[in-house]
């Protein structure tokens, strides 16, 4: 072929995922993979693939109007973007985890939402909603009897009609407007008590609301007592649609597939979930779960990028010998590999944790830290990973046929939705404020990766310099280094003894390079490249 790789496609992307296996032998060993086996065949299907070139070719349209004038303010997909929809949905990437009774069902589905994230990740903007507004609604009994079992159905139904009629369905969410963004505590939007139980009318607007096909939304607006937690249904229960007036989409610099948009609320509908005034504690587990999502889409994409970088310098013939042969190729690889390795095992981790924290306030108390520390970080890191990717493919990588500008495009993204860095940065240092228990359980963690003296030392380092004044100033410094001894701590139990001594040796060891490419000498570059080779495992364990 003219020294041109062959095209990515034709594998498993969950069995071809050393790292992703080791990480789920070490957090579950026992759980049945049937399901992601299946879906990571799909993923690697060719016809599959092109569906995710095929969404983000063709955006939604959004019509305000029909033919005769009337106000419908619907969005219009590409059938490419709801045959993914409905794939995500019947494989339960949503809300199907709240309501299975399988103690491994969050587990299960992060897993799941990993290897689908890398066919494309517009689509599951949504499907991220969905699963993470549960817990909110659960706040309200009277909605969660309506919404949870819909929410949580495996099919997909995109109709618009009542909650009451539908098989299943899908939640949106609305926090920002535009004169405050993150701070929400500067919205606008009013929301005026009807008399009736829990309704409310809502005047006002928000400048991202994503999804807006979907059949309800979490907002927040001001009431009389102050800021709540609203669920806002497209369609009423008698049939009429809800006053929703979608005035633009965003035309954004990535996620194409997925409508972004602005909207108005006039005299709209809404139940309060949870207590008036307490609308940010409400929606609280909301963030949690999307910023959870953001980490494993983040993964996800690290995932892809360097998929698509190892099998080009596998094939890719240089200077009269395989790109992949090459020492300095071989740095750039193994350091990218290590870095999509630690990713993987994170995420791994706090979905763990999901499942356990309604019977262990200690794996409670490390979700709530640990996906703040995990969203700053994880996704922080994906852009640069990704041109590092992009660059090993050369001028291949730089045209759209080649699948990494998508990827490029949409690296950004996860560090930007549901609070950029600073705010993740921030919401842990007042987590080690006003919850030192969740500090102790993320020091619990880090207490078995202490065997080895490195982190032992950057450890007790971290432990002090939490001590100290100006912690908002440090602040990114501080969470970085929580972030990578924990990612050291978990390759350690999990990991080849390969991979986690050169990820210690090149992320906690003072004095490590700062470019990717830049690995010790004598370590095992080749050994850390091909276990990150997008094919089988010469060596399948027990329970796989």
């Amino acid at each position: 072929m003219n020294n041109q790789p062959p095209p990515l496609q034709d594998y498993n992307l969950f069995s071809t995922d050393r790292a992703l296996l080791d990480a789920l032998d070490r957090a579950a060993p026992a759980f049945d993979r049937t399901e992601l086996l299946q879906l990571g065949a799909l993923a690697g299907d060719p016809g599959t693939i092109e569906l995710g070139f095929d969404a983000n070719r063709n955006s939604p349209e959004l019509r305000t109007h029909d033919r005769f004038g009337e106000r419908i303010d619907e969005v219009h997909f590409h059938p490419s973007y709801h045959a993914l929809m409905c794939v995500a949905v019947t494989s339960g990437l949503h809300a199907a985890p709240w309501c299975d009774k399988d103690p491994n069902a969050h587990l299960q589905r992060a897993a799941k939402f990993f290897v689908w994230s890398q066919v494309e990740g517009g689509h599951l903007c949504p499907i991220s909603m969905t699963y993470a507004a549960v817990p909110a609604i659960e706040r309200a009994p009277a909605l969660a009897s309506q919404w949870v079992e819909k929410l949580g159905a495996r099919c997909y139904d995109p109709r618009l009609v009542p909650i009451a009629e539908k098989e299943a369905a899908i939640c949106g969410m609305g926090m920002t407007e535009r004169q405050g963004g993150s701070d929400v505590r500067a919205n606008q939007t009013r929301a005026q008590r009807t008399g009736e139980d829990g309704e409310y009318l809502l005047e006002g607007h928000k400048w991202f609301c994503s999804a807006p096909m979907s059949d309800a939304f979490l907002v927040l607006a001001q009431a009389e007592r102050g800021l709540s937690c609203f669920l806002v249904p497209r369609v009423l229960p008698d049939g009429t649609r809800n006053p929703f007036a979608i005035q633009r989409l965003k035309d954004k610099l990535g996620n194409r597939s997925n409508a972004s948009s602005e909207v108005e609320f006039a005299g709209t509908h809404a139940w309060l979930v949870g207590e008036e005034g307490r609308g940010i504690q409400t929606i609280v587990e909301m963030v949690n779960g999307t910023r959870l999502d953001c980490i494993i889409g983040s993964a996800a994409l690290l995932r892809a990028a360097l998929a698509q970088a190892v099998h080009h310098a596998t094939y890719r013939q240089t200077f009269g010998a395989p790109l992949i042969d090459h020492a300095l190729m071989q740095n750039v690889l193994a350091d990218l590999a290590l870095e999509s390795e630690a990713a993987t095992a994170l995420f791994v981790r706090l979905a763990r944790a999901v499942d356990e924290a309604p019977v262990s306030a200690q794996a409670a108390a490390l979700k709530r830290i640990g996906t703040a520390v995990g969203k700053f970080y994880v996704c922080k890191r994906a852009p640069a990973f990704v041109a590092e990717a992009l660059e090993c493919l050369g001028g291949n990588g730089y045209v759209e046929e080649s699948i990494m500008p998508r990827l490029y495009r949409e690296a950004p993204l996860n560090s930007i939705w549901e609070g950029s860095g600073n705010i993740n940065a921030l919401d842990v240092l007042r987590i080690v404020s006003k919850q030192p228990a969740a500090v102790e359980a993320l020091f619990a963690e880090l207490e078995p990766g202490t065997r080895d003296p490195r982190i032992a030392a950057a450890v007790r380092e971290l432990r002090d310099d939490f001590a100290e004044d100006d912690l908002e100033w440090r602040a990114r410094s501080l969470v970085e280094r929580m972030a990578t001894l924990w990612q050291a701590s978990l390759l350690l139990e999990s990991a080849p003894n390969y991979v986690s001594d050169c990820f210690i040796a090149s992320r906690v060891t003072p004095g490590a390079g700062r470019t990717i490419g830049t690995l010790p000498i004598k370590t095992a570059l080749r050994a850390i490249v091909e276990r990150a080779a997008p094919r089988e495992a010469d060596v399948v364990s027990a329970g796989r």
